[in-house]
């Protein structure tokens, strides 16, 4: 589990002020192996914080979000979800729809460089960036036949 220490260090990096629903904000996403929503964040902050919002969730993970501490996690339910990666490398995720379980996928498994090289050549673009989430289900569900 993520200590206020270091929570607090992540956010001193990322020139973030460091306020305790941050940190707090921070420490349950490191200590959760699957993704949340905002209304999961914000029923077990509720707890900690008697005047928390669900608007200030949402605040405080969009901030994050684009510090790029928290990864945003799309499904086909069409709802947004969270799950904090401090691997700050190029790579990517593969989500498990049945236990919710996010891996890292490394750069050498990408793939996508030599696409973007090729948008950048025949459109004249410049690629800056590209987000690739891969959905499933992992081996683990489904030898215990958890299949989605």
């Amino acid at each position: 589990m993520m200590d206020r220490h270091r929570a607090g260090a992540i956010l001193k990096e990322l020139q973030l002020k460091t306020t305790p629903k941050r940190v707090e904000v921070m420490r349950l996403l490191a200590a959760e192996p699957s993704f949340l929503s905002a209304d999961d964040v914000w029923q077990r902050l509720k707890s900690s914080f008697t005047h928390i919002g669900l608007p200030t969730v949402y605040r405080i993970l969009d901030e994050l979000t684009g510090a790029g501490v928290i990864t945003r996690i799309f499904l086909p339910d069409r709802k947004q979800y969270y799950f904090l990666c401090t691997n700050q490398e190029h790579h990517h995720h593969f989500v498990c729809e049945s236990c919710r379980r996010v891996e890292d996928v490394e750069q050498e498994q990408c793939g996508l460089d030599g696409l973007a090289r090729e948008i950048s050549r025949r459109s004249g673009a410049r690629v800056t960036s590209h987000i690739l989430q891969i959905n499933g289900v992992c081996g683990t569900c489904l030898k215990e036949g958890a299949a989605v």
